[in-house]
């Protein structure tokens, strides 16, 4: 299913991490919001992103506009009024793919904010309606260190994905001396029913399972304007989590959404129980070997292995033996010999002097030519 990556085959930091997140919230229409500290780039890595998939990109600043900016300027129009556009969003129908990047959020007078609210929400710029195809994204200072900074409400906060951005020093120092060369982001797939249609079905297990997570406000004050767990964050989250599978996005990515959209401790219990619910029972595939599945995710065949490996260790018969073998050499013909060779040598040790080698033993022969056996 999902195809989380190794830490050996990538390693992915902060800023990699943030930009596919966001490339990803883009490509399907999420609202999403950078908090950082001033002077951390995030304008920069809005632009890349948008350039990275070909879109333009508009900056607006909250702190530089008036209220008009976003909610329009009245003209007389016969015996009414109407509200025209700025220049900013008339370009957007001329581009209908555009970023629209709505810098200073919290940080701007609150008329500004409000109408800047109104572009995320209704989308709406002045009675300019803008195209389904333009995305929204904004940027924040958190308010203890922005001056005149303050937090989100907690309705407005649930319409965003929140995306915390730093990057480390080794991070920075990388970037400097690449000059920022682009990374390639995440492709979403423009057909994923049924990608949705199984995050939705793991959702619901997870809820029945968990009903008091369906909705949770924020208690703390530290977590207020922040993600917070409901009906609409979760049903988002699912579909960001299908169009992060269909993207062949790494397993921290999609951490990053759905952390972004319910919050981490909802976040996390859900991730750990779609896990739990991809896993094949250890003595289901001693039974029944053919049922194995080892073209799935890397570390769903690892963590089924180490149990079957774990089963075998402790009632190790000469049927389960050789079932576990057929296991293994599934795997290695899947072509993850790196991760059926441990497994591999484990069996050799559990041999019996009698049982027969498998015929599966060959394509570990430089692994195991010094692994002692019986």
């Amino acid at each position: 299913m999902f195809d989380y990556l190794r830490t050996s085959e990538k390693e992915f930091n902060v800023l990699e991490e943030v930009s596919s997140a966001l490339a990803i919230a883009i490509q399907v229409g999420q609202p999403a919001l950078l908090w950082g500290a001033p002077g951390e780039g995030k304008t920069s890595l809005v632009e890349q992103v948008a350039h990275g998939l070909g879109r333009p990109c508009e900056v607006v600043i909250g702190s530089l506009r008036e209220a008009s900016d976003f909610a329009g300027l009245p003209m007389r129009a016969g015996a009414g009024v109407t509200f025209a556009p700025p220049a900013w969003a008339l370009r957007c129908l001329e581009h209908p793919d555009t970023i629209v990047f709505l810098d200073e959020l919290t940080t701007a007078d609150v008329t500004v904010q409000n109408a800047m609210l109104r572009v995320v929400h209704e989308r709406t710029v002045g009675d300019l309606a803008l195209p389904e195809t333009v995305a929204v994204v904004a940027a924040a200072n958190p308010p203890d260190i922005a001056a005149g900074g303050s937090d989100l409400s907690a309705p407005l906060a649930n319409r965003f994905l929140h995306l915390a951005f730093q990057s480390s020093v080794g991070e920075w120092i990388a970037g400097v001396r690449s000059n920022w060369r682009a990374m390639p982001l995440p492709v979403v797939a423009d057909e994923r029913d049924a990608l949705d249609e199984r995050w939705r079905s793991l959702l619901v297990g997870f809820i029945e399972r968990r009903p008091e997570l369906l909705r949770k406000l924020p208690e703390r004050s530290d977590q207020q304007g922040l993600a917070w767990p409901s009906p609409r964050s979760w049903d988002r989250a699912a579909r960001l989590a299908a169009a992060a599978e269909s993207a062949g996005a790494p397993s921290t990515v999609l951490s990053q959404l759905m952390i972004g959209m319910v919050g981490q401790g909802p976040a996390m219990e859900y991730l750990q129980f779609v896990r739990r619910c991809e896993l094949q029972d250890p003595e289901t595939l001693l039974a029944g070997p053919y049922l194995f599945d080892a073209t799935r995710r890397t570390d769903l065949v690892m963590t089924t292995l180490g149990s079957v490996m774990e089963r075998v260790a402790d009632r190790c018969t000469r049927e389960r033996w050789d079932a576990a073998w057929e296991l293994v050499g599934l795997t290695g013909a899947a072509g993850l010999l790196d991760i059926a060779a441990l497994p591999a040598m484990e069996l050799m040790r559990l041999r019996h002097d009698e049982w027969p080698l498998p015929q599966t033993i060959t394509m570990f022969a430089d692994i195991l030519s010094d692994v002692p056996v019986g």
